[in-house]
């Protein structure tokens, strides 16, 4: 198979489908790669990296695009590179569709086998790609949280641990999944005050478990929601609802109760965030201002540690695109019913119901479509 890996064009996105270790593999499994030139400038890796890795070098994305059986790459293709997908061409890399209409709509025009890596699941529950950007991004919560509660970034002027007769930041977690154990882990670590809520107790027991009593634990209800929002310096939201819409569990009019200063690290951006007052930014320009509260809420929060990113990356999503290559994308997808749950939208159809369910069209049965 011809494998494509264009350049990522988001705004500040650095990141890059294939490492030129994972290109190596890929020609060691007999399959050719063809790699947009400075494609991997983001993470250090040259063209000269990637040609010694067995990579040819296009000279531009649209190239890239028309000649490859399969396209991967790390976020979502850009308006003007979905008018390059052709039918039956396989796109794997993150979608995020349920909260992105237009996208969905182009896709769907496109005949593409467009295949998301925040869907692909794993035995005993999880997802597998999703997890490592998860960790990073839960990670990087505190620290752009800390940042943006200093005075001269807009915040209230509060050091995250405090000091001696000083308290600390109170940090509450909106989600005790990967995102919020991560965060929840860093916040710890720097002192903070650290409160994590959530509807699965099992979640914040393993939080209890594996951090200890320095975080504080409690049922994701509504009242705990009005009494804890106010009171927090820095809100961290990682609600999820896997290849679903976010759910808004924060109201304007909470907002507008929270503290002049306080900071919002909405995470669940990618899925549409989970306060109402939320919309996506940029690294260019990552935060705004609702009701004296900043809001940070970049959609692509671990393009800017790409080195990290894409390595942690490569090392889930590899076995993933050389089953897809090795064996073609329908006997991949037949054989392995984990990769077959990342299937978003196949040859005009949506494949994933909270897809479907979100943006109003007629779910077509992976199974089914696939004959298995």
């Amino acid at each position: 198979m011809l494998i494509g890996v264009p350049r990522e064009i988001k705004i500040h996105e650095y990141r890059v489908g294939l490492t030129p270790l994972s290109v190596h593999e890929a020609v060691v499994h007999g399959h050719q790669v063809l790699v947009e030139r400075a494609a991997g400038a983001g993470i250090g890796a040259s063209d000269a990296d990637y040609m010694a890795a067995g990579a040819t070098v296009a000279d531009s994305a649209e190239e890239v695009f028309a000649r490859a059986e399969m396209v991967v790459k790390v976020k979502e293709p850009q308006a003007h590179e979905r008018k390059w997908l052709r039918e039956g061409q396989v796109l794997f890399t993150y979608l995020h569709l349920a909260p992105d209409p237009e996208q969905c709509r182009d896709l769907v025009a496109s005949g593409a086998v467009c295949i998301a890596y925040e869907t692909v699941t794993q035995p005993g529950g999880g997802l597998p790609l999703l997890a490592p950007m998860s960790e990073v991004a839960g990670r990087m919560s505190i620290q752009v949280g800390a940042r943006y509660l200093e005075k001269s970034q807009g915040g209230r002027g509060i050091l995250l641990g405090g000091m001696t007769g000083v308290a600390p930041a109170r940090v509450l977690i909106l989600g005790a999944g990967m995102v919020g154990f991560n965060a929840a882990q860093i916040a710890v670590g720097n002192r903070a005050e650290v409160i994590v809520l959530d509807s699965n107790i099992e979640a914040l027991r393993r939080i209890e478990r594996h951090i200890g009593a320095q975080v504080i634990t409690l049922y994701s209800s509504r009242s705990h929601i009005l009494e804890q929002v106010p009171q927090a310096d820095l809100v961290v939201g990682c609600a999820l609802v896997p290849g679903g819409v976010a759910p808004k569990l924060v109201s304007r009019e909470l907002v507008g109760r929270m503290k002049p200063g306080a900071v919002i690290v909405d995470v669940s951006i990618d899925q549409g965030g989970c306060f109402e007052t939320s919309r996506p930014t940029t690294h260019a320009e990552p935060t705004y201002v609702v009701d004296g509260v900043v809001h940070y809420c970049v959609a692509n929060m671990p393009g800017a540690v790409p080195h990290t990113s894409t390595h942690a990356l490569n090392n889930v999503t590899l076995p993933f695109v050389l089953q897809l290559a090795d064996k073609g994308w329908q006997k991949a997808l037949r054989e392995n019913m984990h990769l077959r749950d990342g299937l978003n939208v196949c040859r005009g159809r949506v494949t994933y119901r909270e897809v479907a369910d979100a943006l109003g069209y007629a779910f077509e049965d992976p199974v089914k479509l696939l004959g298995t």
